[in-house]
């Protein structure tokens, strides 16, 4: 098994800078920053796809995220390597004394409250119930896990059914700024309707992002059918108006179900 030492010399021999990569040696915090995110995505990506073989190259890219920010921390001073890990093997250990201690733990649901109630006691010091949610998440995650943090101090509708009128409300606003012509309103309007469909997807139990990345899957499959629909007969969709789009649109879906 390579030690994890090898790949901190490769590190160290990027970043020489002497002899090291140009390229590697040029970067910062906020210059590797997206292509830790991108990392992150592409790992997910290979576990849908259910490809092993690609999971490990992409965990393995991952990793080495890490590393590349550790090493920029080592130099500046602030920390190395071996901090993170022992940062994360502290954490892991104090939210589960189940397992480190010896707390009993029932179930998985009552996991899962310690769980929050651990991270809970850790938010302590921060002045708002709400901070600390990580401003780089996806706009769909990071309205979920802020609805969520709201609703454990007791922030929250008693059922789905206030998010729903709160969905129907936000959509009346949308179209009254659309009258009014106020480019900006109709922006923040728009913006409550979808921070509103994320706390109703929370209430229907329904992952909002996974749900949005479902649907933008279904309009790829349905429009290049209808692409292909069109090729046959020697036309693009520039050749036939909207009524023939939403008349194969519908065999599309219909396919779908087939």
């Amino acid at each position: 098994m390579t030690d994890i030492n090898n790949l901190l010399q490769i590190m160290t021999a990027l970043r020489d800078p002497e002899s090291g990569c140009p390229w590697d040696i040029e970067q910062t915090f906020e210059t590797i920053a997206p292509y830790t995110l991108e990392e992150a995505y592409e790992v997910a990506d290979a576990i849908q796809r259910n490809d092993m073989q690609e999971l490990k190259g992409e965990l393995g890219d991952l990793l080495f995220q890490v590393v590349f920010h550790a090493s920029l921390a080592e130099e500046a001073g602030e920390f190395d390597f071996s901090g993170v890990v022992t940062a994360i093997c502290d954490k892991m250990e104090r939210r589960h004394p189940h397992v480190f201690a010896d707390e009993k733990i029932a179930s998985v649901a009552e996991q899962s409250r310690a769980w929050e109630q651990h991270k809970a006691r850790e938010r302590e010091s921060q002045q708002s119930a709400v901070s600390g949610v990580a401003l780089a998440l996806p706009a769909l995650v990071h309205a979920e896990k802020l609805q969520s943090r709201a609703a454990r101090v007791g922030f929250d509708w008693p059922d789905i059914s206030g998010p729903l009128v709160k969905c129907h409300e936000e959509l009346s606003e949308i179209e009254e700024a659309l009258e009014e012509g106020d480019q900006q309103q109709v922006a923040d309007e728009i913006g409550d309707l979808l921070f509103a469909v994320v706390n109703l997807a929370r209430f229907a139990d329904v992952d909002a992002e996974a749900a949005l990345k479902g649907s933008s899957e279904r309009f790829v499959t349905r429009f290049q059918f209808i692409e292909q629909k069109l090729r046959e007969q020697g036309l693009t969709t520039g050749d036939v108006d909207l009524e023939r789009l939403e008349q194969l649109w519908v065999q599309a879906k219909m396919a779908e179900n087939k």
